[in-house]
């Protein structure tokens, strides 16, 4: 599974990798949503680490082949699973892997899960243990379709149904949440909440609630998803260090450490993101 955008050609072969990667037409009907289709062309397997990011991904399986997940909670074969926005570093494998893949935001994602994002406790989970039944029958039905238009197609309505009617997020979380998006992390608390016309206390609560994270921790999420694609791009670490707003060197590396696991270099020499 590689990266993709909106708007890219619908269907294209990733030549190096062997993978097929389809896309929708036109993009998907709801805002925060951003989805795509892989398919192991050449059965290489799938062996593949990924980092935190701030956005909720979400995974549905074709076709009976799990993926198996290593991280915080262990190993976990799973056919569909939901990642938490900061769920630490993971390994993805998998055999014949065939899937549709989707980025959501936490405002997207609060509205279509069915459950707070607090609830994921900021784990992987499997994605049958929210959707039951519907889970079932949308993977079977995915499977059964013949072309990746009619199956993005199929999992774009399934997402409007599961929308519609949905609680939405307060306000002024997700004003505080974009804030943080625009401002790359490097904005204060106090700020965010003032923002807002909340007090630091409630926005710490309904943010925390609402989002999975404490406002600290999505803004330091943030801050990291930055620096992990400047690191990955082959940027220096100084240079990564001052151009995302670490105090110095060392602060780079401490929360390197802590959401992917590693140093700063061995994350410019393997890191690999999803979605």
């Amino acid at each position: 599974m590689r990266s993709y955008e909106v708007g890219s050609a619908p269907v294209h072969r990733d030549i190096e990798y062997g993978w097929e990667v389809a896309l929708p037409l036109g993009g998907t009907s709801l805002d925060g949503v951003g989805m795509a289709g892989f398919r192991d062309r050449i059965a290489a397997g799938l062996d593949m680490r990924v980092l935190p990011q701030p956005a909720v991904i979400l995974v549905v399986g074709l076709g009976d082949a799990p993926l198996t997940v290593e991280g915080a909670a262990g190993h976990q074969s799973l056919r569909s699973f939901v990642a938490a926005l900061s769920p630490g570093p993971a390994r993805i494998r998998g055999e014949r892997v065939e899937c549709i893949e989707m980025r959501l935001s936490p405002r997207a994602a609060h509205a279509l899960l069915g459950i707070s994002l607090r609830e994921l406790g900021g784990a992987v989970t499997d994605l049958e243990d929210l959707w039951g039944r519907h889970e079932r029958r949308l993977r079977e039905e995915l499977t059964d379709t013949t072309t990746w238009q009619e199956r993005l197609s199929l999992m774009d309505e399934f997402l409007m149904k599961r929308a519609a009617g949905a609680p939405s997020m307060a306000p002024e979380v997700a004003a505080a949440w974009d804030s943080i998006v625009a401002h790359r992390g490097r904005i204060r608390i106090g700020d965010l909440a003032a923002s807002c016309g909340w007090s630091r206390k409630r926005l710490w609560s309904s943010f925390s609630a609402q989002i999975g994270l404490t406002p600290k921790r999505a803004a330091m999420l943030v801050r990291f998803d930055h620096a992990a694609r400047a690191l990955s791009a082959g940027d220096n670490a100084a240079d990564v260090a001052l151009a995302c707003g670490y105090v110095d060197q060392s602060h780079l590396h401490r929360d390197v450490l802590a959401f992917a696991g590693c140093a700063p270099g061995a994350l410019a020499r393997r890191a690999t993101s999803v979605g």
